[in-house]
């Protein structure tokens, strides 16, 4: 690691800031920290304006905040150009803030003069637990792989002296260039961690080496082992095809097309989220088929069948791993096994079957374990009890009267959704968003739907889990025409009076009532 960066912490600090998680949580996230935390937030800005002028020829102006420099950062990745300044800013002061969010969040241990063991920085991430960033691969490793890939892949390259440059006169960056000038790969990736998926597009576009840094999934990775996660919601809602949605942005952008041929583009679908893939499930002419879209890649490719390809199945994710319970085959039969997908490998492994055959039922995973519960055994007959499968112990327990709301043929699969593994569902006819009691196996009656599921029977409608919230994505026509219409709801807001405080997050207009598929993924 380098040593650049610990003489400048401790001119950036000033004695009298306190590093408490709240002045970090300010440093990341201004625009969520509570009010307590301003006074030392803005003391730490001033501090690092104040070293920042010391470094530059340029003097920074003085309504620059350190809220801003992802913004600035973003300016950069829109211009293609990270070596010049912006807005009058020079790159000595972005490196400087970025080394001390480097720092803050990952060297617990950190040793430098005037930060002893006894500060309140060595006590936060003590706390916290925040311990340095252990890779699989060095930086030096990850460079060389690097190199080795360019190599094969690359045509019309060729060697000039000490310096390599491609036919189109940019420079090939080699092992011991940054990423980001003045930092170590190190900081530099683990600063570029933090930056929104929804710009990895312009940062493919700076240069080879980032355009390969987003190839290879790396980032996504290391935001793993960091817990840096966003949730963005994919959906189909017109023929249009699938779209993703950033809560954190509000914006919206559209996939590709699925390359599949027609009969899987009308057909009903069924999809879900593991790892960093969403999977459509629908049939093509002679047989089912599921397609992947790569989030790595940005791309659909085919995905391995089942060993008993299905439909109408319950369906739930944990990581990188997905179970798909019950279902019908292709004659129609309803089936009781099930199967576990691990998006690592891309295969399906046969698991032990169920008690009960069943389809147009729900899954989900709970404390750990995975659950089916709803649907129909036949044509006439319906499910109340649920089933409990036991990864460790690959055994299911059946649990009676766990899903008393009886399934009508007409009816939707269950409308389920686990925040902070607490279960919560939709009782279609009353519109009403029900929580579940694991002791007493009953559920309770918290408040209303932000929209109606009643008069579709719960088609069409979504209801999901969306980080610690609960999402409600359904369709309502107004005087401007129809839209699609996303709701949140934190369950650790409580319930006001009887109801509950939805806030609508996302909007899309002019595209129907009815969502087809919808889901959620959190990387």
């Amino acid at each position: 690691m380098a040593d650049c960066g610990k003489s400048s912490l401790c001119a950036i600090v000033p004695k009298e800031v306190k590093l408490d998680q709240e002045v970090l949580s300010c440093l990341f996230f201004p625009q969520t920290a509570p009010i307590s935390a301003r006074a030392g937030y803005w003391t730490l800005e001033q501090g690092l304006v104040s070293h920042a002028r010391a470094g530059i020829e340029r003097p920074i102006e003085r309504n620059f905040h350190i809220s801003s420099t992802f913004g600035m950062f973003y300016s950069l990745l829109e211009r293609g150009d990270m070596s010049k300044p912006v807005h009058g800013v020079g790159t000595r002061h972005f490196v400087v803030i970025v080394q001390l969010g480097y720092y803050l969040v990952t060297m617990p241990n950190l040793r430098v003069p005037g930060l002893g063991r006894d500060t309140s920085l060595y006590k936060f991430v003590s706390k916290k637990q925040l311990s340095p960033y252990k890779k699989n691969r060095s930086c030096s490793e990850y460079a060389m792989e690097e190199e080795k890939e360019e190599e094969e892949e690359e045509s019309g390259v060729s060697d000039m002296g000490s310096e390599r440059r491609v036919y189109d006169g940019r420079k090939k960056l080699g092992p011991s260039d940054s990423f980001l000038p003045g930092l170590h790969d190190d900081v530099a990736l683990t600063c570029l961690a933090w930056v929104c998926r929804s710009d990895y597009a312009s940062l493919s576009c700076l240069n080879m080496r980032f355009n390969s840094l987003m190839k290879r999934g790396y980032l996504y990775d290391l935001r793993k082992q960091l817990a840096i996660v966003e949730h963005w919601v994919y959906m189909v809602c017109d023929p249009r095809g699938w779209e993703a949605f950033d809560p954190r942005r509000n914006k919206w952008m559209t996939l590709p097309k699925i390359p599949c041929d027609e009969c899987f583009n009308h057909a009903d679908k069924e999809s879900l989220t593991v790892g960093s893939e969403l999977l459509v499930f629908g049939r093509e002419l002679f047989d089912f088929a599921i397609w992947k879209y790569r989030l790595i890649c940005q791309k659909w490719v085919k995905c391995e069948g089942m060993n008993h390809p299905r439909c109408l199945f319950g369906s739930g994710s944990l990581g990188s791993i997905a179970i798909i319970a019950g279902g019908s085959d292709k004659n129609g039969n309803i089936l009781k096994s099930a199967e576990l997908y691990d998006s690592k490998t891309g295969r399906w492994e046969m698991l032990p079957k169920m008690h009960s055959p069943r389809r147009l039922c729900s899954g989900f995973f709970m404390d750990g374990k995975f659950y089916v519960i709803g649907g129909m055994t036949s044509p006439t007959d319906s499910l109340t009890c649920g089933e409990e499968y036991d990864l460790k112990s690959r055994k299911w327990r059946k649990i009676e009267g766990m899903y008393p709301n009886v399934n009508r043929a007409a009816q939707a699969p269950p409308l389920v959704a686990v925040v902070d593994n607490e279960l919560y569902a939709v009782e279609y006819l009353t519109n009403m968003v029900k929580k579940y009691d694991k002791e007493k196996n009953s559920w309770n009656v918290l408040g209303r739907l932000p929209v109606r599921a009643d008069s579709s029977n719960g088609w069409g409608l979504a209801f999901k889990a969306c980080g610690k919230e609960l999402l409600v994505v359904g369709g309502q026509r107004g005087p401007e025409g129809e839209a699609i219409v996303l709701n949140s709801w934190c369950p650790k807001s409580g319930v006001q009076n009887g109801t509950l405080d939805w806030k609508v997050i996302g909007m899309k207009e002019h595209v129907g009532v009815f969502v087809y598929n919808c889901a959620v993924m959190g990387c």
